[in-house]
């Protein structure tokens, strides 16, 4: 049976769009939606497929990321239009991810008025990051945010019909909540048919004077769980390592950390190219001019957010250096794949370097390490299989509502009955 499918992934993400598209082609009519005011790299969000239409938030808008005080008046505002999107829309089923609190607040608010089930695709459980930025702030303020961010978040996951989580450290969370009961885990995944091996000397990379330059290259957003510093200082050792032999560090993204970069890249006279997020019908290039892709997540972070990007890189078919906690899901992956995985910290700097110096003076095992990584992505990132777990979720949390629903037709209805024989 077909649904009308509302699905809002804030950041416009590739495998959520993939999602949505796949729910299209099976017959639903699917409404995309995702905040075009959210500066990071998109998915394909054209819109172009049958059953399937694209509809972003915020348009007009770029968030102010460094000032709080605006940052919560936008998020508020994108929780009202989303919350306006469904109530138009009237779906049968509502599945949001990556939204900030605020925006979830708002819309799970008004969802639950109109009786629109709704699913949380639990990408990040967002009071963790902001609970540990604001024990680095030893601020009162931040510690206040932290506790209403965690009580919101927690209020919304108890509103949800059902909540999809992306690994299973996830579920103690969702068991202090009180909604374990409702979990499904779903790892994440990435478009294997976007993101495929390419030629490392491509177009892209010969547009951006790349090829024949060994590079060390990082794609995606650089935030609170990130400390970019980190990657200059790599590229520093690496190069000190390298000798006479050039290497570059690429890195692909929007927002304050490119200062921190492009400071820090000077101090250290590290050869850098700084380039804002490209199109995604490119994003195979991107990856293929790489000779070494780079995660970059801080420990606070742990098990609770599993980077995008690094299932991306494993589709590129490169070899992936993990500056992450080893306990995150992604850490795992990039184990697997027979990458190289490092404590996000300055002492863990030179083991990492040495790793990396190694790979690029081997050409036999960086296509080694890149097969690995794509036979891995393969093995992993079906669709198929992720779109089923989703389409039963998204059956099931209408059918909660049609159920009660119909509960409350009967219990009206056995009420005038017995209103009808009191009078008599």
């Amino acid at each position: 049976m077909t649904m009308r499918i509302l699905v809002h992934d804030y950041s416009g993400h590739p495998f959520q769009a993939e999602l949505s598209r796949e729910l299209a082609a099976r017959g639903h009519q699917v409404t995309h939606s995702y905040c075009e005011a959210y500066v990071s790299g998109k998915g394909d969000l054209s819109g172009d497929a049958e059953n399937l239409e694209v509809r972003p938030i915020g348009v007009g808008s770029t968030i102010a990321k460094t000032r709080f005080a605006s940052r919560l008046v936008q998020e508020l505002r994108f929780g009202v239009q989303l919350a306006r999107l469904a109530r138009d829309l009237r779906p049968e089923a509502v599945l949001i991810a990556n939204a900030p609190i605020p925006t979830l607040v708002i819309a799970a608010a008004v969802l639950a008025v109109c009786r629109i089930p709704w699913v949380l695709w639990h990408q990040d459980v967002q009071a963790v990051a902001v609970r540990s930025f604001a024990g680095r702030q030893l601020s009162v303020a931040f510690l206040a945010v932290a506790w209403l961010i965690e009580h919101g978040e927690r209020w919304c996951a108890r509103r949800s019909a059902a909540v999809v989580v992306i690994a299973d450290s996830f579920v103690d969370v969702h068991r202090r909540w009180g909604t374990s009961d409702k979990v499904s885990v779903i790892p994440n995944w990435a478009p294997l048919g976007d993101i495929r091996p390419v030629e490392r000397d491509n177009d892209w990379a010969a547009e951006h004077g790349l090829t024949g330059t060994r590079t060390l290259l990082y794609s995606g957003t650089l935030g609170l769980k990130h400390n970019p510093a980190l990657l200059v200082r790599l590229v520093r050792r690496v190069q000190d390592r390298s000798g006479e032999q050039p290497v570059r560090l690429v890195v692909v993204n929007q927002g304050p950390a490119t200062d921190v970069l492009r400071t820090e890249a000077q101090r250290l006279g590290v050869a850098l190219t700084l380039l804002p997020f490209q199109p995604y019908e490119r994003l195979a290039e991107v990856l293929g001019s790489g000779d070494v892709l780079v995660v970059l997540l801080e420990k606070e972070a742990g098990a609770f957010s599993v980077p995008s990007k690094t299932l991306t890189y494993l589709c590129a078919g490169r070899p992936v250096l993990g500056l992450m906690p080893q306990e995150n899901l992604a850490a795992t992956l990039v184990d697997a794949a027979e990458g190289c995985v490092m404590p996000p910290e300055e002492e863990s700097l030179e083991d990492a370097a040495r790793w990396v110096v190694d790979v690029l003076a081997d050409p036999e095992r960086q296509r080694r390490l890149g097969a690995r990584s794509r036979a891995l992505a393969e093995r992993e990132f079906a669709l198929q299989g992720c779109a089923d777990k989703f389409e039963k979720i998204l059956e099931a949390a209408r059918g909660e509502i049609d159920a009660v629903v119909a509960e409350e037709i009967l219990t009206r209805a056995d009420r005038s009955s017995s209103v009808d024989l009191a009078r008599r």
